[in-house]
């Protein structure tokens, strides 16, 4: 489809683009302390947005702009989960104390260029368009990570970001331009025509490309070993952008690994193409073993930590690694148990992130001492955070439970070669349980009690029940999210 014909079908995006535009003119216009107008600016659009990638999700599947980006159901649902996650961010900042010190307009506008990056991440299949959308989004959260300036822990995430980000962009251009050089082509589906035509013998050039992609697509969704920069940068950025950069680049960057490996490097039953097979490596049993020890190392080291927020940092590592599991299978059926846990992880993780937002603002801090009898003092607050720790950990019947549920579910419908990793991940959920429920017993065994009950301002107050309800509905009717998940899939399988 030519550039003019790709226009129709990109109206998301350029709506987008001119809420963007709005947002930064807004900006020159209006005082310090009226900012939080510029986040009205951006939600409003970012809902329009959304209606508009609705409208689109009943479209045949269809490649623009010269076959770079793709639109289909898949990406779709993909943008509403970024869509959700930032407007409920948005909302969030309004009433983030640590943001009053500064003006909030380069801070909302940017965030929209993020989504920007974020969408043509889920849509990307050209590795030239991909590697693009991934430096957008790399650079905004940079500058995100260090917005407060006067804090010198962000100012630390923020270089530390630029360190790592620098070094594994570095480091997936080098694999895929080897790619490149192997098929002649920065199109997926050409790419996957030229891969699958060899003859099955190990070829050297292609593992090392593989590896090094797998490498720059391990740091978007912090796994291990690429982890590394994931907790200093959430402990020291803004809460708001901590809780934004553990769901919305995790859900891209699943939604790229997806696309790619099953575009690219593997046919309808999963990583068996002949395209694989020429690099003579075990890829499922890799994947798997990369994604027990994300899990592993996610929950041990969480166990560990003072700070809540430093613990959600790990806890979302391990998170990452609960979904890698259904990665070495890569069929139609793992595909969506990670949609699905996807979409309920944005609930339950933005919300334990308010919660925490909300003590930081009342106390100064976010440790666990400052959680201490929390349960008796704001008992709504104390049973919100019970039943987002209850779903992190997922147990019935909460949200959390259906998540790890189709994970399973997936990787025993898948044989028993894999049954190693349900238990595994069986083992890591009963680990986990230790330092959720930590901060249930600190709210409410810890500290005095107090017979003055408070409750949270109306904002923040609405953000808990917003991530709260969905956090335990669908750990009871979850039909409609799995028959919508369901319908993506037809459509996916269409442009496979």
């Amino acid at each position: 489809m030519t550039n003019l014909q790709s226009l129709e079908f990109f109206i998301p995006e350029l709506i987008l683009t001119i809420t963007i535009l709005a947002a930064l003119i807004t900006d020159l216009f209006v005082k310090k302390s009226k900012t939080n107008m510029i986040g009205w600016v951006l939600g409003v659009g970012l809902v329009v947005v959304g209606l508009s990638v609705h409208n689109l999700s009943s479209v045949p599947p269809t490649t623009l702009f010269l076959d770079m980006i793709v639109i289909d159901p898949f990406s779709s649902f993909m943008k509403i989960v970024i869509i959700l996650s930032t407007l409920l961010v948005i909302v969030a900042s309004w009433v983030n104390d640590e943001l009053e010190k500064y003006r909030k307009g380069e801070y909302f506008t940017i965030m929209g260029i993020m989504v920007m990056g974020l969408f043509l991440m889920t849509s990307s299949v050209d590795i030239i368009m991909l590697y693009i959308s991934i430096e957008v989004v790399s650079i905004m959260s940079f500058v995100l990570a260090a917005y407060l300036k006067l804090d010198t822990r962000s100012n630390e995430a923020g270089l530390k970001y630029v360190i790592y980000g620098a070094f594994s962009s570095g480091v997936m251009l080098f694999g895929l331009s080897i790619v490149y050089g192997l098929a002649g082509s920065t199109n997926y589906f050409a790419i996957q025509d030229t891969l699958s035509s060899l003859d099955g013998s190990a070829n050297p050039a292609l593992i090392m490309a593989l590896l090094m992609i797998f490498a720059g697509f391990g740091y978007k969704i912090s796994s291990v070993p690429f982890h590394f920069w994931t907790p200093d940068v959430y402990e020291g950025s803004p809460s708001t952008i901590t809780a934004y950069l553990s769901v919305a680049p995790k859900a891209a960057g699943f939604a790229m690994i997806i696309r790619f490996f099953h575009q690219v490097f593997s046919d309808s039953i999963g990583l068996t193409s002949n395209a694989i097979g020429s690099t003579d490596l075990p890829w499922p049993e890799i994947i798997g073993v990369l994604a027990v020890v994300t899990m592993t190392m996610g929950n041990l080291v969480a166990i560990q930590q003072k700070s809540i927020k430093r613990m959600l940092a790990y806890s979302s590592i391990a998170h990452a690694g609960y979904m890698m599991l259904a990665l070495p299978v890569l069929s139609m059926e793992a595909v969506e148990s990670v949609m699905i846990y996807l979409f309920i992880y944005v609930f339950m993780n933005l919300g334990a992130f308010f919660i925490v937002i909300f003590v930081k603002n009342k106390t100064g801090g976010e440790s666990f001492e400052d959680f201490e009898g929390l349960g008796w003092k704001m008992p709504i607050v104390g049973a919100f955070m019970t039943l987002f720790m209850l779903s992190l950990t997922g147990l019935p019947p909460t949200a959390g439970f259906v998540g790890k549920l189709y994970i399973f579910k997936t990787l025993v419908g898948a044989g028993s070669e894999f049954l190693w990793l349900v238990v595994a991940g069986g083992v890591n959920s009963v680990i986990s349980l230790y330092y959720y429920f930590h901060v249930v017993k600190v709210m409410f065994l810890g500290g005095k009690r107090s017979d003055v009950i408070t409750y949270p301002p109306s904002t923040m107050f609405g953000l808990m029940i917003f991530t709260a309800v969905p956090s335990l509905l669908l750990g009871l009717y979850w039909n409609p999210l799995a028959s919508w998940v369901k319908d993506s899939l037809v459509f996916y399988t269409q442009v496979m």
